[in-house]
This record gives C-alpha cells, sequence and structure tokens, in this order.
C-alpha cells in the first residue's frame, strides 16, 4: 500500500503545498495529492469565498516539476468544473510532466461545494446528471488517453484529440454512493472513499470487486487524520483542537499505534493507497509516516 498525503492548497501562498511536497518526498511519502475547490468548502474551515485557494493542477504542475519522483494527483476534481476537453489535456499534460506519475481523481461534488458552481456560473445538474457526466467523463477520457476517438454521448460530447504531449494517467473515481462505488466499478483504474472506517471501507472494497465482476480495479482511502505520537500527545492535540473551535466530525484521531492497526486493516481490505490530510501542527506528516506501515 502506498502512503499519498494531500496538499495544503486553502492558502494564498504556494510556498505552503511546495515544502509540504518536498518534505513528503525527503520522508518516503510516494505521492501528494489536492482537492480542486475554488475556495474551501465547509467541511475545511475556515471556509467560505473571502478565503483562498490555489488552482490544483498549477500546483501539482509545480511539484512535478520539483519532486520528480513523486506521484502527483487530483483528489477529487469535479467533473462540473471544467469541460472534458479541457480536463483531458491538463491531466495528460501533468502526467507528461510527471514522467507517468500522475493520477486524475474525479468526481460529482455534492451540495457542500454547490455555492462554488453558484458564484462561478458553473451549471449544477441533478445528481443523476452529474452521476452520468461522471461516468462519460471517464470513458471520454480513457479513449483520448489511449490517442482514440470518444464518439460522443448524452453529456460528453464527440471528442477525437489528439492530445500531444501525451500522457495517460490513471483514473480514480472518488464518493460514496451506490451509484458512484458502480461508476468506478464499471470504468475507474481506481475507486476512492474519503473518510471511512476500516470496517466501512473493507464492506465498500468488497462490493466493489463484485460489481466489477473481474476487472480489475483498487480501493483506495483518504481522509483526514489527527495522530498524536502517545496518549498524552493526541489529548493535547484534541485540546488545542477545541481551542480553536474545530470540529472532530470526519476527522480519524488517534495515537501512532492506533493509526498503524487503521492503516495495516486498509491494507487487508486490498487498499493499494492511503491518502492522508494531516490535521495538526507541520510535525504530524512525520509522526504519519514514521507510523504507516509500507
Amino acid at each position: 500500500m502506498k502512503l499519498g498525503v494531500s496538499l495544503p492548497v486553502f492558502t494564498g501562498d504556494p510556498a505552503r503545498p511546495l515544502a509540504v511536497a518536498s518534505r513528503a518526498r525527503e520522508l518516503g511519502i510516494d505521492g501528494v495529492f489536492a482537492p480542486d475547490h475554488l475556495f474551501p468548502p465547509v467541511f475545511y474551515p475556515p471556509s467560505g469565498p473571502d478565503r483562498p485557494a490555489l488552482e490544483v493542477f498549477s500546483v501539482l504542475s509545480a511539484v512535478a516539476a520539483r519532486e520528480p519522483d513523486l506521484h502527483v494527483g487530483t483528489l477529487v476534481t469535479r467533473v462540473s468544473l471544467r469541460a472534458p476537453g479541457i480536463l483531458a489535456k491538463q491531466a495528460a499534460a501533468l502526467d507528461a510532466m510527471s514522467h507517468g506519475r500522475a493520477i486524475l481523481g474525479i468526481g460529482t461534488g455534492d451540495r457542500a461545494s454547490a455555492e462554488e458552481h453558484e458564484r462561478f456560473g458553473f451549471p449544477y445538474p441533478p445528481a443523476s446528471d452529474r452521476i452520468a457526466a461522471l461516468e462519460e467523463t471517464a470513458q471520454a477520457l480513457r479513449a483520448l488517453f489511449g490517442e482514440r476517438t470518444w464518439p460522443g454521448g448524452k453529456h460528453v460530447p464527440a471528442m477525437r484529440g489528439p492530445l500531444l504531449p501525451p500522457g495517460e494517467p490513471a483514473i480514480w473515481v472518488g464518493g460514496l454512493s451506490d451509484a458512484v462505488l458502480a461508476v468506478a466499478a464499471r470504468v475507474a483504474d481506481a475507486w476512492n472513499g474519503w473518510g471511512l472506517d476500516a470496517e466501512a471501507f473493507s464492506a465498500r472494497a468488497s462490493t466493489l470487486h463484485e460489481l466489477a465482476g473481474g476487472r480489475a480495479v483498487s480501493p483506495t482511502w483518504a481522509g483526514i487524520a489527527l495522530v498524536g505520537e502517545d496518549r498524552a500527545d493526541l489529548d493535547r492535540l484534541l485540546g488545542e483542537r477545541a481551542d480553536r473551535g474545530l470540529p472532530l466530525e470526519g476527522v480519524w484521531s488517534g495515537t501512532a499505534d492506533e493509526w498503524a492497526r487503521f492503516t495495516d486493516e486498509l491494507r487487508e481490505a486490498g487498499a493499494s493507497w492511503c491518502v492522508v490530510l494531516p490535521a495538526g501542527p507541520p510535525d504530524r506528516l512525520d509522526v504519519i509516516a514514521a507510523a504507516t506501515p509500507r
């Protein structure tokens, strides 16, 4: 199982994610990822349109140029934010820049990110249409990455390319619904389950393999984690978080030993990647890297 880190892109300072990527490489972490948002959504407090967010492909391209040994990926970019042809070009270019180490995580978005669509004039279709567009986008990307023509569908128009320079990043589909899991099983290289506990992840991974019917598709995990070196250190971190008024909902928390057991359970469930957004002070990335069996 590979270890990845989600970069801090909700900032106006590009030096921050670049420094984390550099430290990740020093620690032997396998790759870096970043979400695609126009401003921080509610589940990344402090949030809202008055807060900055760096553009994901710009950040990942800079990382690819500076840290050529790292995998670089989106986790995720919503298919409703970028025209499929532009998304294909950006992803192929990132793959070329990273020497074949790019990962394109795509998703549908949800009501938590709907305000970004409204403020910047992007349509926000019903969930059923977004899921159908997700599947067609993955199929169209696969065709263009393979230097084939996409004949067109209901949601993604015909495209014939070519993409030059060429690229063929892995395609991940992220999301927790049954419908999105089924899309991943049909068309993706991997599925990503954000924030699941080990039991729920294992159950979803089993369902993924059943739906795939023998087709190769990997389960991957991602989420926010607050990891203490021991119980006293964890209690200190939890107290600091409470003092700042930051919620724990959706955040995995535990000691380094507990994190090691959790990631072992992910591996046993078939996870090919564990991608973590470290909560707490900057040294938490070091603690997580040391505690993660690889």
